[in-house]
């Protein structure tokens, strides 16, 4: 296709997709939740199908030169297919949002003032490699009364089409227009940049991939974006923490899975407790073969630790690298994370109370934790059921974004003849 056809394209999908908001922002949970259903069944009943479509993926991939962790998430294993089919039934479970009504009162006027959730409208979602993200995005902005369009890899261009048959099907036996859901059939890079530029039929974009894509679409946008750019999270060991607690939550921040975005990258311990503390933690990440870069201060304590740069203090490693500063106090620690941080998650371990309330009031970022691993930074274990990625902005979602945070509010007023005096 030329520019000029990718153009028209992705604004036929922007009509169709604004046409069908107006359907879905006024179906009923029942009806709903039946699309969501009957996409499961469709996709059950199309599992050889979809592994058939994606070993295309694959072959491609490998071909192309594709590294093995690229590979591994561009993969629709069995394990991952039956993911998606219990992502699809937790998201029917969930409580549907639209039309809640919150904070209704009477006003000296005699009018009622209330806040109704409704749909954001159309959402647009843009994302890599991995097609089990087309299923997940596409469950909660239809759970939620939104249209989307998805823009998925090229890389996955076969996988994602199999799935959005599956999605057509599970919307048809619900009675509701196939283009509440359309996956972009085109590879065209320029689709990316018309999908992002189309305010008249897209209302937010949502994109998940690697720092360069977000960065690309959040200055190139001309519609809202909900993102986030790094996840360099830290946890800051107290001279007043349980050292037991903190051994298992920094172990676990770190090493329990190393490329996500809310793995730890950067420890912060008290002064008086990391000869106590970094010897017993240091040993563990030594076993697991993290490489260890620290200030001058850890290194006294562990000498192996590589010499900290700067540089280190601001990289998301998602890596077997850690990044150990030894500080003065909490305050010394408040200071780093909010100098350094990507305000995604930070965590503190202690039991002082009064010390974790200074720390959950200041440190400024989207989740702050007190005894808890980063590793909970995450909508399915903040009881939202999914989440369609993490928000670090301040403005409308904040945090995992599940389905309330596809929603906004408007205001509803009732009266009875009213007029303003």
């Amino acid at each position: 296709m030329s520019t000029e056809q990718v153009t028209d394209y992705m604004q036929g999908l922007g009509l169709r997709a604004r046409q069908a908001s107006r359907v879905i922002g006024r179906a009923t949970t029942a009806v709903k939740n039946h699309a969501l259903l009957a996409t499961a069944d469709a996709i059950e009943a199309a599992e050889s199908h979809l592994v058939e479509a994606n070993e295309l993926d694959l072959q491609a991939g490998r071909d192309s030169g594709l590294d093995a962790a690229m590979l591994d998430r561009l993969a629709l294993t069995p394990a991952r297919i039956q993911g998606m089919l219990e992502g699809l039934r937790q998201v029917a479970a969930l409580d549907d949002p639209i039309g809640a009504i919150r904070d209704m009162k009477f006003l000296p006027s005699g009018i009622q003032v209330g806040r109704m959730r409704v749909p954001l409208g159309v959402i647009g979602i843009i994302y890599e490699s991995r097609p089990n993200v087309t299923v997940e995005a596409a469950s909660l902005c239809l759970k939620s009364g939104n249209a989307c369009i998805l823009r998925g890899g090229s890389e996955s261009i076969h996988s994602n089409r199999a799935i959005a048959r599956c999605l057509a099907q599970g919307l048809d036996a619900a009675g509701l227009p196939a283009e509440v859901v359309q996956v972009v059939e085109t590879t065209d890079r320029a689709a990316v940049g018309a999908l992002i530029t189309m305010p008249e039929f897209v209302d937010v974009i949502v994109p998940r991939g690697g720092k360069g894509l977000i960065e690309r679409i959040s200055q190139d946008a001309r519609v809202p974006v909900i993102k986030h750019l790094d996840g360099i999270c830290h946890v800051y060991v107290d001279d007043r923490a349980d050292l037991d607690k903190a051994e298992a939550i920094a172990l676990n921040a770190k090493t329990h899975r190393y490329g996500v975005c809310n793995a730890m990258e950067t420890l912060l311990v008290h002064q008086d407790v990391a000869e106590a503390f970094l010897p017993r933690v240091a040993r563990l990440y030594a076993e697991k073969q993290v490489e260890l870069r620290g200030c001058a201060a850890t290194r006294v304590i562990v000498p192996e630790a590589l010499p900290a740069t700067e540089e280190d203090w601001t990289t998301e490693y998602l890596a077997p690298i850690l990044s150990v500063r030894v500080v003065a106090d909490m305050d010394a620690a408040i200071e780093h994370i909010n100098t350094y941080s990507s305000q995604h998650t930070d965590a503190m371990v202690s039991e002082d109370y009064t010390r974790a309330r200074r720390f959950l009031a200041e440190v400024d970022s989207s989740s702050v934790m007190i005894n808890a691993s980063t590793r909970f930074a995450d909508g399915f274990e903040y009881g939202l059921g999914a989440e369609i990625g993490i928000s670090t902005d301040k403005i409308h979602a904040r945090g995992p974004v599940g389905l309330e945070g596809l929603t906004s509010e408007k205001y509803v007023v009732f009266g009875d003849g009213h007029i303003r005096q």
